[in-house]
């Protein structure tokens, strides 16, 4: 039970890295978050060079990827939503490539389940006409983004947005929920990625909510 509770107990804690770490640090220094990609990578490689490691090495580059392309998007596009999902899945060609070759799964699961996420969450921004919001939050200074928040939040309580965050909350409960039934790491992992952008996703909601 516990040997298969530590691959989804990490990957949602590398889902939830980014927005604790990458998220201030992206904002304020991107050229050096791009860097770190670099210091991630060659652990990465360290760690899967080694049977014992093979696994948290081959994790680490799966966040590797997500980190890659979390910091080109929130360091210079993250004015533009319609281009987060595209730069989100730059390395979605390589991790299919890896999978259908049976190589580097739990990267590759990782980086696709935290990929998954990221298009649902997102889809629910289109859905609720939130775009805007997003475009004026990243333009506001700190102090005016509580009105932005409080904007959006009305938005979200109405019952279309209610709905579709039922629906999609749903949607992503049982996407992580499933992949729980295989013994498989990977498997695992994808399953912990998912559930992940479930607890960030729903952190967002109460920091809106509260704002």
């Amino acid at each position: 039970m516990r040997q298969r509770s530590v691959p989804v107990i990490a990957a949602i804690f590398l889902v939830s890295v980014p927005v604790f770490v990458q998220a201030p640090l992206v904002r304020l220094l991107p050229w050096l978050s791009l860097a770190v990609t670099v210091g991630w990578l060659g652990l990465g490689l360290v760690l899967m060079s080694r049977t014992h490691s093979r696994f948290w090495g081959d994790l680490l580059l799966g966040f590797t990827w997500s980190w890659l392309t979390g910091s080109l998007y929130w360091g210079w596009l993250r004015w533009e939503p319609l281009l987060h999902l595209p730069v989100e899945a730059l390395i979605l060609p390589l991790a299919l490539w890896g999978l259908f070759r049976g190589r580097g799964l739990v990267g590759n699961c990782f980086y696709l389940g935290s990929l998954l996420g990221t298009a649902i969450t997102d889809s629910y921004f289109y859905v609720t006409h939130l775009l805007p919001h997003w475009r004026r939050l990243m333009h506001v200074e700190p102090e005016l983004a509580i009105s932005v928040f409080q904007d959006a939040i009305a938005h979200m309580r109405t019952p279309w947005g209610a709905g579709w965050a039922l629906a999609l909350a749903s949607l992503l409960l049982i996407l992580g929920l499933v992949p729980l039934k295989s013994d498989q790491p990977h498997w695992l992992v994808f399953s912990g990625t998912i559930l992940g952008t479930i607890l960030v996703d729903g952190l967002f909601w109460l920091v809106a909510s509260s704002a």
